[in-house]
């Protein structure tokens, strides 16, 4: 898959959760609508848990992909 844009990058690799879902809401915050966040985790419980927040929220999640160890999310602010 080809890099997508992105306005914010955040790291939350080595993180459990629930800190990488509290630091992504917490990015996503001063964002204005529109905006991408790319996110890379390490947390095997990520991509549910994304999932699930976004539902939530209302905000997009453009795309989820595994490399490895490590799983590299995409979502629009809402």
């Amino acid at each position: 898959m080809s890099e997508m844009a992105f306005d914010v990058e955040l790291d939350v690799r080595q993180l459990a959760c629930p800190l990488p879902i509290l630091r992504a809401k917490k990015a996503l915050s001063p964002m204005t609508s529109g905006q991408v966040l790319k996110l890379v985790a390490t947390d095997k419980g990520s991509p549910k848990d994304f999932l699930d927040f976004c539902s939530k929220t209302g905000n997009e999640l453009l795309s989820s992909e595994e490399k490895g160890d490590e799983f590299i999310f995409f979502i629009r602010r809402r």
